[in-house]
């Protein structure tokens, strides 16, 4: 007698309380987890996993929603469950969400803490496979002008040219700015090098007429200010 075929889990599968899309019509997407929301995009699972169970091993294998958007297409299409396609869609969807932290400025349009400025970049920072360096520049009422990349690298007074820094904030006449970078490893505990190229910064922008308010280092859902531990600043 032939083998039966190999079911395929569905989201249909499951009870209806528990299905995604249902709990999202009825509950909001704010109710579900991450592992329910990809399942809305994977839509099937495969055979002894639900979709659900596909998106929960997906968050575990790279950590989080930021090490899905850090992974490389070809690695995350290679995960059982998931080609092509769909891999497309969960990176098309994070990218969204990347893109709407972008958009939405009149959320927070003023910095008025070092938590402001960590939440404009963090989402995207945290998932950079090297350090990046970036500037917030500010008007005189902290609204934010733009944010700006600089260099990308290795974070440390040989490497960073100061001048670069300020020259953003000079073409658009910021009178202050806030510096901003990542640490990939995921501890944005600030090294040697990170205090003494703040120091270069603050002393710089003293001869600029431009006020460097922080330096932030970004890690994996955490934020160092080197202003509030009394870091390079005097």
């Amino acid at each position: 007698m032939p083998d039966s075929p190999t079911p395929i889990y569905r989201i249909t599968d499951l009870h209806e309380t528990e299905r995604p899309r249902e709990r999202l019509a009825s509950l909001g997407p704010q109710a579900l987890s991450n592992a329910e929301l990809i399942a809305i995009l994977l839509r099937v699972g495969v055979p002894g996993e639900n979709a659900v169970q596909v998106g929960q091993r997906l968050l575990q294998k790279f950590g989080g929603l930021a090490g899905l958007h850090r992974a490389p297409i070809e690695e995350l299409r290679s995960q059982h469950g998931i080609g092509e396609a769909k891999a497309a869609q969960v990176k098309a969807a994070i990218e969204l969400g990347r893109r709407l932290t972008l958009e939405s400025p009149e959320a927070r349009p003023t910095i008025n803490s070092p938590a402001d400025a960590a939440a404009l970049v963090q989402y995207e920072m945290a998932a950079l496979e090297q350090e990046h360096l970036r500037v917030i520049l500010l008007d005189t009422r902290n609204h934010v002008l733009d944010t700006v990349e600089v260099y990308h690298g290795s974070v440390n007074s040989s490497q960073v040219k100061v001048g670069e820094v300020f020259k953003a904030a000079i073409r658009r006449n910021a009178p202050a700015l806030i510096v901003v970078h990542n640490h990939p490893s995921g501890d944005p505990t600030p090294s040697p090098d990170d205090v003494a190229v703040t120091r270069a910064f603050v002393q710089a922008g003293k001869l600029l007429d431009v006020d460097v308010l922080d330096h932030l280092v970004i890690g994996q859902g955490r934020f160092v200010s080197l202003k509030e531990r009394g870091l390079g600043f005097s």
